[in-house]
């Protein structure tokens, strides 16, 4: 008997293949993200810090299970959903590592409507791109590996 929190993915012939656990899930989730943002920001910026990288992956892994969560909500609602998560985590993160600990990993107090130099509308809007982009190739992904 399988748990109800392992996968079975399945051959061509109707198969058991192999199980993939949540855990192992979440862990591959998490790694995508650690690096997809990482290399985000080597190619927008030139550079990234490496509390970056675990926002990006926590960020990643829980647009993941939101998206499992509400799988039937309208994309842009997806969407927008996502870039305020994001911009929670940029929020939290930023008043850890950069008021906190003073690591000065990014400043949009240069940018109109900004909080605490931390999170601004424009980077929102940003997110909410980045997002619609992600949840549109992982619904194909999803539609094409289906298991």
């Amino acid at each position: 008997m399988e748990s109800k929190f392992a996968r079975v993915k399945l051959n061509f012939n109707n198969r058991r293949a192999f199980p993939v656990s949540e855990a192992f899930i979440a862990v591959i989730i998490f790694a995508v993200g650690f690096m997809g943002y990482g290399i985000i920001e080597i190619l927008f910026r030139g550079y990234t810090h490496w509390s970056m990288l675990l926002t990006g992956g926590a960020c990643l892994l829980t647009l993941y299970y939101l998206n499992l969560q509400y799988k039937n909500a309208p994309l842009v609602f997806k969407a927008l959903g996502g870039a305020i998560v994001i911009t929670v985590y940029e929020l939290a993160v930023g008043i850890i590592v950069n008021l906190l600990f003073h690591f000065n990993v990014w400043d949009y107090s240069a940018l109109p409507m900004h909080f605490l130099g931390q999170i601004c509308p424009l980077f929102t809007f940003l997110w909410f791109l980045l997002c619609l982009a992600l949840l549109t190739i992982s619904s194909i992904l999803y539609r094409t590996n289906r298991y």
